[in-house]
């Protein structure tokens, strides 16, 4: 029986956006290279395809590094740190965007990913996350197998050394993100946080020149402390209403003003000598950035 262009697609439009999402780090973007992957796949002889599935995912990779490529320069002139867009992905979230692009991609990971090179980035979300083999790699990427397998090496390496040697469960990410609820409630002193806060601890806000943040991370205890501080003594974020609530899979914290998401704060954990402690803080700010948040 032979299989329609629609229900082809449909079958595999989770996995597409999850690609596209992974390599591109922003919503808008990653369904428009899924839409135009889809206009594509309409023109497509359907017994001329052996693999539905790695011929799409060939297809809405090369598009979404088409956009990188593009908007490189955007990028470049981007007013400080920039960060993936979060998605919401509780009960009440949008089911069919929170389902396809973020019930398993955490931000720390999107973070992670972003230092990757692009084509770093697509061999690896291919190999690691959809179990492509390396020659259909190689054909996606239009580069040699052996180049394909570098990539990805490197790739790797570079993940397992900006991962956490030691992440914390689920529990005691909620933990540390309630312990954060606590102090911008200002029902903890933030100087509480002192005892969950490693050393080494980096803060890194993303405002994209639309809402106040700091233009460089922020690094160590006794800056980070003195900056949370500052930014939760302003107006602006004082009036904020603020919750736990689950995005991109995970606990974090989401700031409204009034019927508007604010910001959304994110928390990375590790253990550490028996006892677990925030490596990572990341805040996004940019309103352009926050569509996908329920409100």
């Amino acid at each position: 029986m032979t299989t329609t262009h629609e229900a082809a697609f449909a079958s595999h439009r989770r996995a597409l956006l999850g690609a596209a999402y992974r390599v591109l780090g922003t919503v808008q973007d990653s369904e428009d290279a899924v839409q135009e992957t889809w206009l594509r796949w309409q023109d497509v002889d359907l017994a001329s395809v052996r693999e539905p599935r790695a011929f799409l995912l060939t297809a809405v990779t090369r598009t979404a590094l088409n956009t990188v490529r593009t908007r490189s320069r955007l990028r470049e002139e981007y007013i400080g740190p920039w960060l993936p867009e979060p998605v919401s992905t509780d009960a009440a979230a949008d089911p069919g965007r929170a389902a396809e692009i973020a019930d398993d991609v955490s931000l720390a990971l999107l973070v992670v990913l972003e230092s990757l090179s692009p084509l770093e980035r697509a061999a690896f979300v291919l190999h690691e996350v959809f179990a492509a083999p390396y020659s259909e790699i190689a054909e996606t990427l239009e580069r040699s197998e052996a180049s394909v397998r570098q990539l990805v090496s490197r790739a790797r390496a570079h993940v397992r050394e900006r991962t956490p040697r030691h992440p914390v469960d689920e529990s005691a990410h909620r933990a540390l993100t309630e312990a954060f609820l606590e102090a911008v409630r200002g029902t903890a002193a933030l100087e509480d946080m002192v005892s969950v806060l490693s050393p080494g601890v980096v803060l890194t806000t993303d405002g994209g020149g639309h809402a106040k943040a700091a233009r460089r991370p922020v690094r160590g205890t006794d800056h980070v402390l003195r900056f949370a501080a500052g930014v939760l003594a302003k107006p602006e974020v004082a009036i904020l209403s603020w919750q736990v609530a689950e995005v991109n899979g995970r606990p974090a914290l989401v700031g409204h003003d009034g019927p508007r998401v604010d910001c959304v704060v994110w928390v990375e954990g590790e253990t550490a000598d028996a006892q677990t402690v925030v490596t990572r803080i990341d805040m996004i700010r940019n309103p352009e950035k926050l569509g996908a948040v329920r409100v």
